[in-house]
């Protein structure tokens, strides 16, 4: 469970805080008891995404914006 504490108490204890986040902790920060935002650790990003890799590994039907059967389109009418 998230820690919650009050803006006061986070301007107060930020650097305390923000410790408590890089190790994996996740800190809630309320006002007059409402969450309004939420310290979470940054997490690294996967290495660069490369454009055109699933070449070949996707395929589109022919038909794919052919309009549904009737039967179909009844069950979501339900």
């Amino acid at each position: 469970m998230a820690l919650q504490v009050n803006i006061h108490e986070a301007k107060t204890n930020l650097s305390k805080l923000l410790t408590r986040v890089s190790a994996g902790e996740e800190v809630i920060i309320a006002k007059a008891g409402k969450p309004i935002a939420r310290l979470v650790p940054v997490v690294e990003r996967p290495t660069q995404r490369t454009p055109g890799s699933a070449k070949g590994k996707v395929t589109i039907s022919a038909d794919f914006d052919a309009p549904l059967p009737k039967a179909v389109l009844e069950a979501f009418e339900r």
